[in-house]
């Protein structure tokens, strides 16, 4: 039975159809309704209007004129480089001739999607100091677009709603308690005149939960808690009957987790919201649930009535997890045909390694495969339906190294589904790491708050020794049939982080890599078919559309996002914080080209010749894992996006070191005063640390150089 909204909808397709085509024509944009996003296939496939091209979030396009055949004429039609020099995640949309997208620290552009130029954008002016809260990059991963306006969330809690027009600003609200570590790096989704919108910064200590608010006005018509606050507080929803008992000891201080950090999806004809849930805090069990318990609804899938915000049915992943492992990757809606029945789907690629189909309308599990290597778990039970998880894989006595790790099998680099492969197309990492319990763990109000001992997967000192290291750490594309649980093609890139992808009905699959690469493949065969260098890593998926008869690819390009930030393995090739980040545009016989890359070689600190005690530069590296590692990377190196600690000319003065690490000197540049969690001695340890880091680095540079 149809829904009152699908039935509303289809009862103004006509009505919306029209207006577009006059409206089209006489130059203003038509609005973005139901009806509108319904018939988009039918009535306007030349454009991208939502954040998987449609409500499904299959990021397929039925536009062929780009193909198979012709896709080595691409060339590049025009770029626009951007203001800033971090992480580009963002999907753009194209309506009615402009190109909307954010960037990074939340601002918003709109282009002409012919050529380019610009024709407005905003900036909503995020403090610095909000980037502290901001575990992996001060990402935005984009827009929404409903009726007359863009709407987009900002790293430190608003959503804002622009004029589509002219990018003035109409309204703007506070979603989260601005006294708590809260973020929002996702992007907005929009149906039945409600705007959804979630929050990050489950790390640092906060209560996860996903809200509504009209379109129209800014109100906030409901919300929905995630995992269940102080039992003493009186809730009483059936989500929070269900949940509260999966809990033990004494949760909500520490907020429990479970951030809608990333995906959404919505279904009109059931008029279900579908939201992926993240880890909670800390990530170790033990500390946050002693006891055990499933702890609800971390690591899951929930379906809510969209209207209301009431529960409906959720699937967990990863029961009581212990490993990071969100359930928050985006979901494909689609129908298959499972043992020769037509099934309504919901499709995932987790983060814990599993491919999981459910059906979308009751939750129904019906099938999971892991499509990486996967050691904390030998498979998913055939009746419960659970993981069966390797004891060992909760390391509460000792070390484990797993995989997939906190990184992921599959992260938020969405994955596109093409109807006529029949197959899901990801992007795939595997990065170990070694989980070992913090024995001396207290609780750090706004800090990270893992419960996990970073030092335990620490880089080793020698330097031969961490570049063995570096084959362990793979990305790769690959094709997977969703009905059969199996891979039909990979192709291997040259590290993780690759972004996110496209599959048209021209036959083709595309992606960019975290080593500066733009690509084209074949979607049957894997075969690259067309290459484009792109001068940063690209992470960002791409998107395609048409104009005047013209079909267009386009994609951020803009090295950046969690794994640049914290990986010691980051190569020259992914650009760094200098290169231009860009907007990248595509057409068959395109011919503009990119400035030349000035990629400038970094100066060496001069560093003072003192002399640290051994005991100060061991304290200095314990406190650097706990406090400095998740921005400035494993042993201080660095991911290309953030400064080198090791190149620093900081180290060479200890008074310039500790203005800015305890005085706070550079709090608009989101490096926030550490005097919370460090006094002047652990200061100067971690300066220690951190120069004789970057001695290591110098003296293995010049050994090379000598080798050579």
């Amino acid at each position: 039975m149809l829904s009152r909204s699908l039935l509303l909808a289809l009862a103004w397709s006509s009505i919306a159809v029209a207006f577009t085509s006059s409206a089209c024509a006489s130059g203003a944009a038509a609005p973005i309704d139901g009806s509108r996003l319904a018939a988009v296939d039918k009535d306007e496939p030349g454009s991208w209007l939502a954040h998987g091209r449609t409500w499904s979030d299959q990021r397929f396009s039925p536009l062929d004129q780009i193909s198979t055949a012709n896709v080595s004429g691409l060339g590049l039609a025009w770029s626009y480089e951007l203001d800033v020099r971090r992480g580009q995640e963002s999907t753009p949309l194209m309506a009615d001739g402009v190109l909307y997208f954010s960037t990074s620290w939340s601002k918003v552009v709109a282009l002409d999607a012919r050529d380019g130029h610009l024709l407005w954008e905003f900036d909503p002016k995020v403090p610095g100091r909000a980037g502290f809260r901001a575990c992996c990059d001060v990402v935005n991963r984009g827009v929404a677009l409903w009726g007359d306006k863009v709407y987009v969330g900002t790293v430190d809690g608003r959503l804002i709603a622009l004029n589509r027009e002219t990018g003035q600003l109409v309204w703007s609200v506070t979603t989260t308690d601005p006294s708590k570590p809260y973020t929002i790096t996702g992007a907005p989704r929009v149906a039945n005149g409600k705007v959804f919108i979630g929050n990050g910064g489950a790390e640092y200590g906060v209560r996860g939960y996903v809200s509504a608010y009209d379109a129209q006005t800014g109100r906030r018509v409901w919300r929905f808690y995630t995992v269940p606050g102080n039992p003493k507080g009186g809730e009483n929803s059936r989500a929070m009957r269900l949940a509260t008992p999966t809990w033990h000891g004494r949760w909500w201080q520490f907020g429990g987790g479970g951030t809608v950090w990333d995906s959404m999806s919505v279904d009109p004809e059931l008029n279900l919201l579908y939201v992926g849930v993240g880890n909670g805090v800390p990530w170790r069990q033990a500390i946050r649930s002693p006891g055990g318990g499933d702890n609800l609804f971390l690591s899951s899938i929930v379906a809510l009535n969209a209207d209301t915000g009431r529960y409906i049915w959720h699937y967990q992943t990863t029961p009581g997890d212990n490993w990071d492992f969100d359930a928050t990757q985006n979901m494909v809606l689609a129908e298959l045909r499972i043992q020769g029945k037509r099934r309504k789907v919901l499709m995932q690629a987790n983060k814990n390694g599993f491919f999981y189909v459910l059906d979308r309308k009751s939750g129904e599990f019906l099938s999971a495969k892991n499509f990486v290597d996967v050691r904390w778990a030998t498979g998913i039970d055939a009746n419960t339906h659970r993981p069966i998880e390797v004891p060992a894989a909760r390391y509460s006595d000792k070390p484990f190294v797993n995989l997939p790790s906190a990184f992921a099998a599959h992260n938020w680099h969405p994955m596109a589904y093409s109807p006529q492969t029949g197959w899901v197309y990801i992007p795939v990492m595997e990065i170990p790491f070694k989980y070992a319990a913090d024995k001396d763990f207290q609780y750090r109000p706004g800090a990270w708050n893992l419960g996990v001992d970073m030092m335990a997967g620490a880089l080793p000192d020698d330097m031969d020794a961490r570049r063995k290291l570096r084959p362990q750490l793979k990305g790769r594309l690959i094709a997977w049939d969703p009905v059969a649980q199996r891979e039909m093609w990979r192709v291997d890139h040259g590290g993780p982080a690759n972004g996110g992808v496209l599959a048209t009905a021209g036959g083709l699959v595309f992606q960019g890599t975290g080593q500066s690469r733009f690509a084209a493949y074949g979607a049957r065969d894997g075969k690259k078919l067309w290459e484009f260098a792109t001068q940063t890593g690209v992470i960002a998926p791409p998107i395609t559309y048409s104009i005047d008869g013209e079909q267009y690819v386009a994609v951020l390009a803009g090295w950046g996002g969690g794994y640049a930030v914290i990986s010691p393995f980051v190569g020259p090739g992914s650009g760094d914080m200098l290169t231009p980040r860009r907007m990248l545009v595509f057409r068959l016989g395109g011919t503009a080209r990119l400035p030349p890359d000035t990629t400038v070689e970094r100066p060496r600190p001069q560093l003072a010749e003192e002399n640290w005690p051994a005991e100060s530069v061991a304290r200095g590296k314990r406190l650097f894992y706990k406090n400095c590692a998740v921005c400035h990377g494993d042993a201080a190196v660095g991911g290309r996006v953030i400064p080198d600690l090791r190149y620093s000319a900081l180290l060479s003065s200890p008074q310039a070191w500790q203005a800015v690490v305890i005085g706070g000197a550079l709090t608009s540049h989101g490096m926030v005063s550490f005097r919370r969690w460090l006094n002047e001695k652990d200061a100067q340890d971690v300066r220690a640390y951190v120069a004789g880091e970057s001695k290591r680095l110098f003296r293995d540079m010049d050994r090379e150089a000598v080798s050579r």
